[in-house]
């Protein structure tokens, strides 16, 4: 009984000079219309849909297709990227089912250029990045052929004077 008391409970403060029943009447008037704009700021929150990253329910929710596919781990940043880029909606859950854990994307867009768009881009980034070279492999290469070099003094002597 006190909660649902002290629920209903309204603080209105109203600066005024002569506090009358004209001063009253209209600071109850701007928090009715106050709380009408935060009441329908709020339906129309809740009646956007999401977007991006959202939940398996969410995606499955909003009745259009939905598709899923196997991926890394290490690649869902990257994956993350180029759909938020595209417009794509994705949901990405772990599947324990298995010995080892799998994660599947579900994903659905607008349209299926979207998509298609999305993982072109994506796994054209991925192979770039495979093709690429690795820096700790060229910079082995590198030690060698220093060390190879002739001429080079592999013992350092320093000379210590005791004079001052």
């Amino acid at each position: 009984m006190q909660e649902e008391i002290e629920n209903r409970t309204v603080n209105l403060v109203i600066t005024t000079t002569r506090l009358t029943a004209r001063a009253l009447i209209s600071g109850y008037r701007k928090f009715e219309e106050h709380r009408k704009q935060h009441a329908a700021a709020k339906a129309a929150k809740k009646s956007q849909r999401p977007t991006g990253k959202q939940t398996v329910q969410e995606l499955i929710g909003q009745n259009q297709g939905v598709t899923s596919i196997d991926i890394a781990k290490t690649d869902l940043r990257g994956f993350e990227k180029y759909a938020r880029n595209f417009g794509v909606d994705y949901a990405i859950t772990k599947d324990k089912s298995g010995d080892v854990p799998k994660y599947l994307c579900f994903f659905k867009a607008r349209d299926a250029d979207a998509m298609t768009a999305a993982f072109n881009a994506y796994s054209a980034e991925v192979l770039k990045r495979q093709k690429a070279p690795s820096v700790l492999k060229q910079l082995a290469k590198l030690k060698a052929y220093v060390q190879a070099l002739p001429g080079r003094d592999k013992i350092k002597e320093k000379e210590r004077d005791l004079s001052r």
